[in-house]
Protein backbone atom coordinates (compact mmCIF):
# COMPACT_ATOMS: atom_id res chain seq x y z
CA UNK A 1 0.00 0.00 0.00
CA UNK A 2 1.59 3.25 -1.40
CA UNK A 3 0.94 5.74 1.85
CA UNK A 4 2.30 9.69 1.83
CA UNK A 5 1.70 9.44 6.14
CA UNK A 6 4.00 6.14 6.10
CA UNK A 7 6.81 5.58 4.16
CA UNK A 8 7.75 1.92 5.72
CA UNK A 9 10.46 1.51 3.05
CA UNK A 10 12.97 4.78 4.24
CA UNK A 11 12.07 3.61 7.92
CA UNK A 12 13.39 0.14 7.02
CA UNK A 13 16.29 1.32 5.01
CA UNK A 14 16.56 3.77 7.56
CA UNK A 15 17.38 1.43 10.49
CA UNK A 16 19.20 -0.77 8.14
CA UNK A 17 21.76 2.09 7.69
CA UNK A 18 22.21 2.63 11.29
CA UNK A 19 22.87 -0.74 12.18
CA UNK A 20 25.28 -0.66 9.85
CA UNK A 21 26.79 2.55 10.97
CA UNK A 22 26.43 1.12 14.30
CA UNK A 23 28.45 -1.89 13.46
CA UNK A 24 30.76 -0.09 11.49
CA UNK A 25 31.74 2.16 14.58
CA UNK A 26 32.42 -0.96 16.47
CA UNK A 27 34.78 -2.63 13.80
CA UNK A 28 36.41 1.04 13.52
CA UNK A 29 36.77 0.72 17.21
CA UNK A 30 38.99 -2.31 17.55
CA UNK A 31 41.21 -1.65 14.46
CA UNK A 32 42.08 1.43 16.04
CA UNK A 33 42.44 -0.26 19.49
CA UNK A 34 43.48 -3.58 18.63
CA UNK A 35 41.31 -4.55 21.32
CA UNK A 36 37.92 -6.60 21.14
CA UNK A 37 37.18 -5.59 24.22
CA UNK A 38 38.46 -2.32 25.65
CA UNK A 39 35.77 -1.19 28.10
CA UNK A 40 33.57 -2.78 30.35
CA UNK A 41 30.37 -2.17 28.06
CA UNK A 42 32.17 -4.50 25.45
CA UNK A 43 31.96 -7.58 27.73
CA UNK A 44 32.13 -7.12 31.25
CA UNK A 45 33.45 -10.12 32.56
CA UNK A 46 35.95 -10.30 30.13
CA UNK A 47 37.46 -6.81 30.65
CA UNK A 48 37.11 -7.96 34.40
CA UNK A 49 39.22 -10.56 33.93
CA UNK A 50 41.70 -8.70 31.72
CA UNK A 51 42.22 -6.03 33.91
CA UNK A 52 43.02 -8.06 37.04
CA UNK A 53 45.34 -10.03 34.78
CA UNK A 54 47.07 -6.91 33.34
CA UNK A 55 47.71 -5.73 37.01
CA UNK A 56 49.12 -9.20 38.34
CA UNK A 57 51.17 -9.04 34.92
CA UNK A 58 52.84 -5.60 36.86
CA UNK A 59 53.46 -6.54 39.53
CA UNK A 60 55.05 -10.13 38.43
CA UNK A 61 57.24 -7.41 36.36
CA UNK A 62 58.26 -5.84 39.63
CA UNK A 63 59.01 -9.54 41.20
CA UNK A 64 61.28 -10.44 37.81
CA UNK A 65 63.09 -6.92 38.42
CA UNK A 66 63.45 -7.94 42.15
CA UNK A 67 64.84 -10.77 41.72
CA UNK A 68 67.44 -9.84 38.94
CA UNK A 69 68.54 -7.68 42.11
CA UNK A 70 68.06 -10.83 44.84
CA UNK A 71 70.69 -12.62 42.25
CA UNK A 72 73.12 -9.81 42.11
CA UNK A 73 73.40 -9.53 45.80
CA UNK A 74 73.69 -13.49 46.20
CA UNK A 75 76.39 -13.71 43.57
CA UNK A 76 78.61 -11.01 45.24
CA UNK A 77 78.16 -12.77 48.27
CA UNK A 78 79.20 -16.01 46.47
CA UNK A 79 82.39 -14.22 44.55
CA UNK A 80 83.51 -12.95 48.03
CA UNK A 81 82.82 -16.02 49.81
CA UNK A 82 84.64 -18.04 47.09
CA UNK A 83 87.62 -15.95 46.82
CA UNK A 84 87.68 -16.23 50.91
CA UNK A 85 88.18 -19.79 50.58
CA UNK A 86 91.20 -19.62 48.12
CA UNK A 87 92.50 -17.27 50.84
CA UNK A 88 92.04 -19.53 53.70
CA UNK A 89 93.48 -22.13 51.88
CA UNK A 90 96.94 -20.13 51.63
CA UNK A 91 96.76 -19.63 55.66
CA UNK A 92 96.07 -23.64 56.43
CA UNK A 93 99.45 -24.10 53.56
CA UNK A 94 101.44 -21.44 55.62
CA UNK A 95 100.51 -22.67 59.05
CA UNK A 96 101.83 -26.26 57.42
CA UNK A 97 105.13 -24.16 56.63
CA UNK A 98 105.89 -23.65 59.65
CA UNK A 99 105.91 -26.61 61.81
CA UNK A 100 109.50 -26.73 63.07
CA UNK A 101 110.35 -23.35 62.05
CA UNK A 102 112.58 -21.65 64.33
CA UNK A 103 111.31 -18.30 65.66
CA UNK A 104 112.66 -16.35 63.24
CA UNK A 105 111.44 -18.02 60.28
CA UNK A 106 108.01 -17.90 61.91
CA UNK A 107 108.07 -14.21 62.28
CA UNK A 108 108.29 -14.17 58.41
CA UNK A 109 105.35 -16.44 57.95
CA UNK A 110 103.37 -14.10 60.27
CA UNK A 111 104.16 -11.04 58.36
CA UNK A 112 102.63 -13.70 55.37
CA UNK A 113 99.40 -14.63 57.22
CA UNK A 114 98.54 -11.33 58.39
CA UNK A 115 98.45 -10.10 54.93
CA UNK A 116 96.05 -13.08 54.22
CA UNK A 117 93.98 -12.04 57.59
CA UNK A 118 93.92 -8.58 55.88
CA UNK A 119 92.75 -9.98 52.75
CA UNK A 120 89.95 -11.67 54.28
CA UNK A 121 88.46 -8.65 55.97
CA UNK A 122 88.59 -6.88 52.75
CA UNK A 123 86.87 -9.69 50.59
CA UNK A 124 84.10 -9.89 53.16
CA UNK A 125 83.89 -5.63 53.66
CA UNK A 126 83.35 -5.04 49.82
CA UNK A 127 80.97 -7.81 48.99
CA UNK A 128 78.45 -5.57 49.17
CA UNK A 129 75.62 -4.57 46.23
CA UNK A 130 72.90 -2.16 46.62
CA UNK A 131 74.05 -1.23 50.57
CA UNK A 132 73.84 -5.10 51.15
CA UNK A 133 76.22 -7.24 53.03
CA UNK A 134 75.70 -10.40 53.91
CA UNK A 135 79.48 -11.51 54.88
CA UNK A 136 80.36 -8.91 56.91
CA UNK A 137 77.48 -7.81 59.26
CA UNK A 138 76.65 -5.43 62.15
CA UNK A 139 73.97 -6.81 64.19
CA UNK A 140 74.62 -4.04 66.95
CA UNK A 141 73.64 -1.07 64.90
CA UNK A 142 69.96 -3.08 63.78
CA UNK A 143 70.65 -2.55 60.35
CA UNK A 144 71.67 -6.14 59.61
CA UNK A 145 68.56 -8.20 59.20
CA UNK A 146 69.10 -12.33 59.98
CA UNK A 147 67.49 -12.82 56.70
CA UNK A 148 67.80 -11.13 53.71
CA UNK A 149 64.31 -11.83 52.03
CA UNK A 150 64.53 -11.60 47.71
CA UNK A 151 60.88 -11.34 46.65
CA UNK A 152 60.23 -14.45 44.09
CA UNK A 153 56.56 -14.39 43.15
CA UNK A 154 53.34 -12.73 43.32
CA UNK A 155 49.79 -14.93 43.96
CA UNK A 156 46.73 -14.49 43.97
CA UNK A 157 44.15 -17.61 45.34
CA UNK A 158 40.97 -18.95 44.15
CA UNK A 159 39.57 -16.14 46.49
CA UNK A 160 41.50 -13.00 44.58
CA UNK A 161 43.42 -12.42 47.81
CA UNK A 162 47.13 -11.62 46.81
CA UNK A 163 50.19 -12.89 48.66
CA UNK A 164 54.19 -12.28 48.17
CA UNK A 165 56.72 -14.98 48.43
CA UNK A 166 60.57 -14.47 49.09
CA UNK A 167 63.46 -16.61 48.85
CA UNK A 168 65.17 -15.93 52.41
CA UNK A 169 68.92 -16.73 52.67
CA UNK A 170 70.21 -17.10 56.45
CA UNK A 171 72.93 -14.56 57.19
CA UNK A 172 73.78 -16.05 60.46
CA UNK A 173 74.66 -18.65 59.06
CA UNK A 174 76.70 -17.77 55.96
CA UNK A 175 78.42 -14.48 57.41
CA UNK A 176 82.09 -14.04 58.21
CA UNK A 177 82.90 -11.15 60.31
CA UNK A 178 79.87 -10.11 63.00
CA UNK A 179 80.89 -7.11 64.34
CA UNK A 180 78.22 -6.63 66.76
CA UNK A 181 78.46 -9.17 69.12
CA UNK A 182 81.21 -10.59 71.38
CA UNK A 183 79.43 -14.34 71.81
CA UNK A 184 81.49 -17.22 70.10
CA UNK A 185 78.77 -18.84 68.49
CA UNK A 186 76.78 -15.64 67.38
CA UNK A 187 80.12 -14.20 65.47
CA UNK A 188 81.13 -15.01 62.09
CA UNK A 189 82.72 -17.78 60.69
CA UNK A 190 86.17 -16.16 60.82
CA UNK A 191 86.18 -13.96 63.77
CA UNK A 192 84.56 -16.91 66.01
CA UNK A 193 86.34 -17.73 69.06
CA UNK A 194 87.02 -21.74 68.65
CA UNK A 195 88.89 -24.79 70.51
CA UNK A 196 92.33 -25.64 69.45
CA UNK A 197 91.27 -29.50 70.04
CA UNK A 198 87.93 -29.22 68.38
CA UNK A 199 87.53 -25.95 66.20
CA UNK A 200 83.84 -25.74 67.64
CA UNK A 201 82.88 -22.14 68.78
CA UNK A 202 82.90 -21.48 72.18
CA UNK A 203 80.14 -19.64 74.14
CA UNK A 204 82.24 -18.61 76.56
CA UNK A 205 84.90 -15.51 76.93
CA UNK A 206 88.42 -16.51 74.75
CA UNK A 207 90.88 -18.22 76.38
CA UNK A 208 94.26 -16.83 74.53
CA UNK A 209 97.11 -19.20 74.53
CA UNK A 210 100.73 -18.05 75.36
CA UNK A 211 102.89 -18.12 72.35
CA UNK A 212 105.45 -21.67 72.93
CA UNK A 213 103.35 -23.22 75.70
CA UNK A 214 102.13 -26.54 75.55
CA UNK A 215 98.56 -26.35 74.77
CA UNK A 216 96.16 -25.70 78.04
CA UNK A 217 92.69 -27.25 77.62
CA UNK A 218 90.52 -24.75 76.52
CA UNK A 219 92.92 -22.74 74.76
CA UNK A 220 90.50 -21.12 71.77
CA UNK A 221 91.89 -19.38 68.32
CA UNK A 222 90.24 -17.52 65.81
CA UNK A 223 91.23 -17.55 62.08
CA UNK A 224 90.85 -13.75 61.65
CA UNK A 225 93.66 -13.14 64.67
CA UNK A 226 95.48 -16.84 64.90
CA UNK A 227 99.37 -15.96 64.76
CA UNK A 228 102.34 -18.48 64.57
CA UNK A 229 104.31 -15.88 65.91
CA UNK A 230 103.78 -13.61 69.02
CA UNK A 231 105.34 -9.99 68.10
CA UNK A 232 104.93 -8.68 71.65
CA UNK A 233 106.97 -11.49 73.39
CA UNK A 234 109.20 -12.40 70.52
CA UNK A 235 108.15 -16.29 70.32
CA UNK A 236 106.70 -18.39 68.14
CA UNK A 237 103.81 -20.85 68.73
CA UNK A 238 104.63 -24.72 69.35
CA UNK A 239 103.99 -27.27 66.78
CA UNK A 240 101.20 -28.77 69.17
CA UNK A 241 99.76 -25.07 69.06
CA UNK A 242 100.23 -24.87 65.80
CA UNK A 243 98.09 -28.11 65.20
CA UNK A 244 95.12 -26.85 66.91
CA UNK A 245 95.12 -23.77 64.72
CA UNK A 246 95.24 -26.00 61.74
CA UNK A 247 91.58 -27.84 63.78
CA UNK A 248 90.36 -23.94 63.52
CA UNK A 249 91.03 -23.40 59.78
CA UNK A 250 89.27 -26.91 59.35
CA UNK A 251 86.59 -25.95 60.76
CA UNK A 252 86.16 -22.74 59.57
CA UNK A 253 86.62 -23.81 56.21
CA UNK A 254 83.83 -26.56 56.42
CA UNK A 255 81.74 -23.49 57.24
CA UNK A 256 82.71 -21.61 54.60
CA UNK A 257 82.05 -24.43 52.17
CA UNK A 258 78.52 -24.94 53.60
CA UNK A 259 77.85 -21.20 53.15
CA UNK A 260 79.02 -21.38 49.53
CA UNK A 261 76.90 -24.15 49.03
CA UNK A 262 74.05 -22.05 50.59
CA UNK A 263 74.71 -19.08 48.43
CA UNK A 264 74.74 -21.38 45.26
CA UNK A 265 71.37 -22.66 45.73
CA UNK A 266 69.76 -19.82 46.79
CA UNK A 267 71.37 -18.42 43.33
CA UNK A 268 69.76 -21.63 41.14
CA UNK A 269 66.56 -21.02 43.22
CA UNK A 270 66.95 -17.05 42.41
CA UNK A 271 67.30 -18.18 38.01
CA UNK A 272 65.01 -20.80 38.19
CA UNK A 273 62.12 -18.23 39.66
CA UNK A 274 63.51 -15.87 37.54
CA UNK A 275 62.85 -17.82 34.21
CA UNK A 276 59.52 -19.24 35.43
CA UNK A 277 58.29 -15.52 36.55
CA UNK A 278 59.54 -14.45 32.49
CA UNK A 279 57.28 -17.21 31.08
CA UNK A 280 54.77 -16.96 33.08
CA UNK A 281 54.31 -13.34 31.79
CA UNK A 282 53.91 -14.19 28.24
CA UNK A 283 51.41 -17.17 29.21
CA UNK A 284 49.55 -14.13 30.85
CA UNK A 285 49.73 -11.82 27.61
CA UNK A 286 48.72 -14.73 25.61
CA UNK A 287 45.45 -15.51 27.66
CA UNK A 288 44.55 -11.66 27.79
CA UNK A 289 45.08 -11.66 24.75
CA UNK A 290 43.10 -14.00 23.47
CA UNK A 291 40.09 -12.94 25.49
CA UNK A 292 40.19 -9.16 24.17
CA UNK A 293 41.85 -8.55 21.24
CA UNK A 294 41.01 -7.97 18.03
CA UNK A 295 41.44 -10.17 15.00
CA UNK A 296 42.91 -7.99 12.44
CA UNK A 297 42.29 -9.72 9.76
CA UNK A 298 38.89 -11.17 10.68
CA UNK A 299 37.91 -7.20 11.43
CA UNK A 300 39.37 -5.87 8.42
CA UNK A 301 37.38 -8.07 6.16
CA UNK A 302 34.13 -6.77 8.04
CA UNK A 303 35.40 -3.00 7.61
CA UNK A 304 35.28 -3.65 3.91
CA UNK A 305 31.85 -5.65 4.02
CA UNK A 306 30.29 -3.12 6.00
CA UNK A 307 31.42 -0.13 4.12
CA UNK A 308 30.03 -1.48 1.20
CA UNK A 309 26.51 -2.31 2.99
CA UNK A 310 26.46 1.27 4.26
CA UNK A 311 26.96 2.61 0.70
CA UNK A 312 24.09 0.33 -0.23
CA UNK A 313 22.15 1.12 2.80
CA UNK A 314 21.87 4.90 1.55
CA UNK A 315 21.00 3.90 -2.34
CA UNK A 316 18.05 2.22 -0.63
CA UNK A 317 17.48 5.37 1.18
CA UNK A 318 17.41 6.88 -1.37
CA UNK A 319 15.09 4.95 -3.24
CA UNK A 320 12.88 4.35 -0.56
CA UNK A 321 12.18 8.33 -0.18
CA UNK A 322 11.97 8.91 -3.94
CA UNK A 323 8.70 6.58 -4.03
CA UNK A 324 6.78 9.37 -2.23
CA UNK A 325 7.57 11.13 -5.20
CA UNK A 326 5.96 8.53 -7.25
CA UNK A 327 2.91 9.38 -5.17
CA UNK A 328 2.71 13.07 -6.21
CA UNK A 329 2.99 12.23 -9.83
CA UNK A 330 -0.27 10.35 -9.63
CA UNK A 331 -2.39 13.51 -8.65
CA UNK A 332 -0.56 15.87 -11.81
CA UNK A 333 -2.31 16.67 -14.93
Amino acid sequence: MASIMTNASALTALQSLNATQKSLDTTQARISTGYRVSQASDNAAYWSIATTMRSDNQQMSTVSDALGLGASKVDTAYTGMNSAIDTINQIKTKLTASYGQTDADKAKTQVEIAALQKQLKAYADGATFSGTNMLSVDSGTGTAAADVKIVSAFNRDASGKSSISTIDVNVESIKLYEAGTTTGTKKGILDADRLGTTGAAVTTAAQNPTAGAAPATGDTYSVATLAVYDTTTGKGFSDAQIAQQMNVVDAALKGMTDAATKLGAAKSSIDLQKTFTSSLMDSIDRGVGQLVDADMNKESTRLQALQVQQQLGVQALSIANGSSQSILSLFRG
